[in-house]
């Protein structure tokens, strides 16, 4: 989204609707950016980053052809409002259940994505019987954005690491009425919140599930890989070698990135793009000691590029209540194969249903 965060007012502890309506003018600049770029050269050789016609055609179809104001009444139809959490405006989606038994599911994006990634699986999540399921498999759905994201607000300082990200998310579940039995689920960062939110104390969170299992292999689990853990580690391997660019750039000189993707729409369609182009299935972070206690899910899609394999995933967890390796998906399981995800989740939850 090309534009600043929104701030509404609110109270300390409200949670109040939050309509978004970007400007007219603000779209009007974003065009006007994209329409004066000027354009390197070509890419000399592959993996070098987005090629240049692709980007093209991507900036091209973002000025002309998306449908920004589509994107807007979907995300005011999924209950789009704002909380202040530990002093910084928060926004977030929340769509309740008809189902009278559904508990509430924390769903949390990570870098660089966004709560839009999870729309086509809030339907299915909150309503399945409308979309052909089982009416016990219902939650109530929460999505908010990370500080710093969408139309949350930014922090003024550092300190925003995981574990506060996860205690904000867990005041804001108990702030919706909730304290205990409820679900978490989380990818890229999302995954190491929802590890914290497993292994804070006291949160409520009844079982976590990830589609980025926080699981890095120590040395004698490298040693003795099988053939199938090898082939895990070569993927990695990849990643941290030759795909980990932004990473390095965004960990070590945020402000000198920042100021082209503050100012520049193509840079920030490039960087964005980059991850897209390397961990996404386009054929169709260490956690703390000891194993987590809550019960976790996990599922490992094949184009993502750190994977575990379920005696991995056991040591790391007091109890395993899922874990599957799909035949497609990768990084951003929720904006590629939002159906897969959507059973995935239900089949780590189902035992546990406490309505």
């Amino acid at each position: 989204m090309w534009c600043a965060a929104a701030t509404t007012t609110t109270t300390d502890t409200a949670v109040a609707p939050h309509p978004i309506e970007v400007p007219e003018s603000a779209l009007e600049d974003l065009r006007a950016r994209l329409a004066a770029t000027r354009w390197p050269r070509p890419e000399t050789a592959p993996g070098q980053g987005p090629r240049l016609r692709a980007l093209q055609d991507l900036c091209a179809y973002w000025a002309e052809g998306y449908d920004r104001r589509r994107c807007e009444r979907d995300l005011n139809s999924l209950g789009s409002s704002r909380t202040v959490l530990d002093g910084t405006g928060i926004h977030l989606l929340h769509v309740r259940s008809p189902e009278p038994g559904a508990r509430p599911l924390l769903l949390c994006h990570g870098w660089p994505g966004s709560v839009l990634e999870f729309r086509r699986m809030i339907g299915p999540l909150t309503d399945p019987v409308a979309h052909g399921g089982r009416a016990q498999d219902a939650v109530h759905v929460v999505v908010p954005s990370m500080p710093g994201f969408g139309f949350s607000d930014a922090p003024s300082g550092t300190g925003w690491g995981v574990q506060r990200i996860a205690d904000a998310w867990i005041s804001l579940v108990h702030r919706l009425g909730c304290r205990d039995g409820w679900f978490a689920q989380g990818g890229d960062w999302g995954a190491a919140v929802v590890d914290a939110i497993g292994r804070t104390p006291d949160s409520g969170c009844a079982a976590v599930h990830f589609n980025l299992p926080m699981v890095f292999p120590t040395e004698a689990e490298v040693e003795a890989a099988t053939e199938d853990e090898q082939r895990v580690l070569g993927r990695a391997r990849l990643y941290a070698t030759e795909q980990d660019g932004c990473a390095r750039v965004q960990a070590t000189r945020p402000q000198t990135v920042g100021y082209a993707l503050a100012d520049s729409p193509v840079a920030l369609a490039a960087w964005v793009l980059t991850l897209f182009e390397d961990v996404t299935d386009r054929r169709e972070r260490p956690a703390a000691g000891g194993p987590g206690p809550t019960p976790a899910g996990s599922s490992v899609f094949p184009a993502e590029a750190v994977q575990a394999s379920r005696r991995w995933v056991e040591r790391r967890c007091a109890t395993v209540l899922h874990h599957a390796h799909l035949d497609r998906g990768g990084h951003f399981a929720a904006l590629e194969q939002p159906d897969l995800l959507t059973e995935e989740v239900r089949a780590t939850f189902r035992g546990l249903r406490l309505g």
